[in-house]
């Protein structure tokens, strides 16, 4: 029997429709993705990772790879010779290791992955063991500075003006009790264990390490820099 003119038109948006519908179920991957009231363009995308520094040496370039496997957030910094034998080469600036510190400037790229590192696994198990709480802060002296050591008589200058030291000071705790170099390497048995176990850890992961029986100019901070060869005192 001939389908009547004025039906034909209803037919074809019904079978449009049922074509529709079944291209959807037909989608698995559609169907995975999120609310499936929330339509599928407005799903986030997901975050790439930021492309890598052009670093000048393979050393530096793998501790970039390093650091962000590490998830550790860092900003490359522009190399640069400050002057007076000071430099900044293969630089970065840490944003981000876990656990908020202060006066980071620039570090080499391996004294970053370093500290980042030390951070993770030397100062929060740390913290937990002797003290049974968080390290919310760790506190330092800085980083970069273009000067000669502290109570050398060589005039050679220091590691902070290659960018590759940082001086910790302290640590805040997440009751609010700071733990510092100053106070408490001769200070309560546990802030004493404490720094000396985060001393001790340290040693093997920075070329030098110097605390505060090293001399009276490290006696509120450890020193630790990527020269050397395994110096800690």
């Amino acid at each position: 029997m001939p389908i009547p003119t004025l039906l034909k038109p209803r037919m074809l948006v019904a079978a449009a429709a049922a074509f529709a519908l079944s291209a959807c179920f037909g989608s698995p991957d559609v169907m995975k993705r999120g609310d499936p009231k929330r339509p599928v363009a407005s799903a986030p995308k997901r975050p790439q990772a930021a492309p890598l520094p052009s670093f000048t040496s393979p050393e530096a370039k793998q501790c970039a790879v390093d650091l962000q496997q590490a998830g550790v957030r860092f900003t490359p910094l522009p190399n640069q010779d400050h002057g007076g034998g000071c430099s900044s080469i293969d630089s970065v600036k840490l944003l981000d290791i876990g656990t908020p510190t202060t006066n980071l400037g620039a570090m080499t790229c391996p004294l970053a992955r370093s500290f980042a590192g030390w951070a993770q696994y030397a100062v929060k198990p740390a913290a937990r063991k002797y003290f049974g709480q968080e390290v919310v802060k760790i506190e330092t002296f800085g980083t970069y500075s273009c000067r000669n050591i502290y109570g050398g008589r060589s005039g050679r200058l220091s590691q902070h003006a290659y960018s590759n030291a940082v001086d910790v000071s302290g640590f805040v705790l997440a009751d609010g009790r700071r733990i510092t170099l100053k106070e408490g390497w001769g200070g309560s048995k546990d802030a004493q264990e404490f720094l000396r176990a985060l001393q001790k850890s340290a040693c093997r992961r920075f070329g030098t390490v110097l605390g505060p029986e090293y001399n009276a100019a490290h006696h509120d901070h450890f020193h630790f820099d990527m020269s050397g060869n395994g110096f800690c005192r």
